[in-house]
């Protein structure tokens, strides 16, 4: 065979290399597409992010992926399950995307990609309304607190309170709503979550719950999760574009001042996390 022969099927070979690996790159995107849904996972036992009120299915996030899914032309479809189950699902292929939303975390971005801030997720603490013995985050120590289980809510927890005198006894919850609930009845005396969280869920039952300052642990940010694989970069970056639109025509602004009462000043990119 002559040489102009074999360049010409090297050549033809690199192309249908490279058009089934750009096919392969957008074969999320273009199923998301085709079918006109986009399926994201959640749980719904973390307001205002994600919730039930009256039998419906509400919070930031629902506002919010309404939003990116007009910018995507797609509708969206909700799976709920429990928080531990959300990245399980995700890697089997049960959805597309996690709402939650989660820590961005070391830990995390070594297995999964994260769009854009949302949020801070600076820790605080909610005691019951009627507890005086608590008046600062110190006061726990030696005592009963909760989170949620598999968050970073709960590692930081845990590390807060390694750092005081008296060992408290940290309660793993499959939901923060069963945490609250525990807390109610008397059964722990604290939950750690995040700030936003903590104040919306103070904020809408001040008879029953306060929120504990200052705020602990490093700074950190909450993102929305998906898989790092190539054949989801297409769905990721248009994700990412439809999100940094949102944020810049200022719809993100108006949601968070819907969902907490302030807005928060987040970075475009994914920055270096602090945890």
């Amino acid at each position: 065979m002559r040489k102009r022969d074999l360049l010409k099927m090297a050549l033809g070979a690199v192309v249908a290399v490279a058009l089934t690996g750009a096919a392969y790159a957008d074969d999320v995107m273009a199923k998301v597409k085709s079918s006109g849904v986009l399926k994201v996972g959640t749980e719904t036992e973390f307001a205002p992010f994600d919730y039930i009120d009256a039998g419906e299915h509400v919070g930031l996030n629902v506002d919010l992926f309404a939003e990116i899914g007009k910018e995507l032309g797609v509708k969206i479809e909700w799976v709920t399950l429990p928080w531990d189950g959300v990245l399980p699902g995700l890697e089997a292929g049960k959805f597309d995307l996690v709402a939650g939303p989660a820590t961005i975390t070391k830990a995390r971005m070594e297995h999964y990609w994260f769009t854009p801030p949302i949020a801070e997720a600076t820790v605080a603490l909610m005691k019951r309304a009627s507890d005086k013995t608590i008046v600062k985050p110190e006061d726990i120590g030696g005592k009963a607190v909760g989170a949620g289980k598999a968050t970073s809510q709960l590692t930081q927890l845990t590390t807060f309170c390694d750092t005081l005198p008296g060992k408290c006894t940290e309660k793993e919850y499959v939901g923060f709503n069963e945490a609250y609930a525990d807390l109610s009845a008397g059964r722990i005396v604290a939950v750690g979550n995040s700030l936003p969280n903590i104040a919306f869920v103070a904020k809408q039952k001040p008879d029953t719950f306060a929120v504990v300052l200052p705020t602990f642990g490093v700074k950190t940010y909450f993102g929305f999760i998906g898989r790092k694989d190539a054949d989801y970069k297409g769905l990721n970056d248009a994700i990412q574009a439809a999100m940094l639109k949102i944020k810049a025509d200022g719809r993100m602004g108006k949601l968070q001042e819907k969902w907490f009462g302030q807005s928060f000043d987040t970075p475009d990119t994914v920055p270096v996390p602090n945890i």
